[in-house]
């Protein structure tokens, strides 16, 4: 199935639904969440987080998208069945978002599927819709 990955941007990869968890695979990480596992750790450029069991982070040969957030300190909702998930930001970029009084940039689509970003709309007021179906 094609599964939808809400993080910083907007990702659309092959993914398993099993048992609750949503599985993709490692070589897809990148851009499903924009990180890459390596041997160090989960890497971002030149950035690693260490990860002490990286086997915690599979679910069968597959990556579980909810584990690898854990790892990275992000909170992540995971909706298994319907193909998608969304992975909050940092702890020190949602605070400083906070402390700004600003919605950090993220990226998404219109009823179109046209992608737009939160700053094309700066200076106007917004009002963001979102639901859940459970």
């Amino acid at each position: 199935m094609q599964a939808t990955i809400l993080s910083d941007d907007v990702g659309t990869v092959e993914a398993t639904a099993h048992d609750g968890q949503l599985l993709i695979d490692p070589a897809d990480l990148p851009s499903a969440l924009g990180w890459e596992l390596k041997p160090e750790g989960l890497c971002q450029g030149n950035v690693c987080v260490p990860v002490r069991d990286a086997a915690a982070l599979f679910g069968d040969d597959k990556l579980d998208v909810a584990a690898v957030a854990a790892a990275l300190g992000r909170p992540a909702i995971v909706d298994a069945a319907a193909g998608i998930a969304a992975v909050a930001l940092g702890a020190e970029r949602r605070q400083q978002a906070l402390d700004g009084l600003r919605a950090p940039s993220f990226t998404l689509p219109d009823l179109d599927g046209v992608p737009h970003q939160l700053q094309e709309w700066r200076g106007n007021k917004k009002l963001l819709v979102a639901f859940a179906s459970w």
